[in-house]
């Protein structure tokens, strides 16, 4: 179980750096409201939604991004870990 968990972390982790390089190797600007891609971004990429608000570096987003998405895993997992043994 923590294997999965980690996997989780890792998958998040690796969502907000792929936002990140899409950002950095897009033309300005990267993110506009109007871009139908933002709605994407801020589903895979919680803290966005925080970051359109307020300046929040790179190292802390791509944290962020990682403890949301082991959270997610933490949770999904102990549901299908308690579902298997309730068989």
């Amino acid at each position: 179980m923590k294997l999965r968990i980690g996997l989780w972390t890792i998958a998040g982790f690796l969502v907000a750096a792929g936002w990140a390089v899409y950002a950095f190797a897009s033309t300005p600007p990267a993110f506009t409201s109007a871009d139908p891609i933002t709605t994407l971004v801020r589903l895979t990429c919680p803290i966005a939604i925080l970051g359109s608000h307020y300046p929040i570096s790179l190292y802390v987003c791509l944290l962020a991004n990682a403890a949301t998405y082991g959270l997610i895993g933490l949770t999904v997992e102990t549901l299908r870990h308690g579902v298997s043994h309730a068989k």
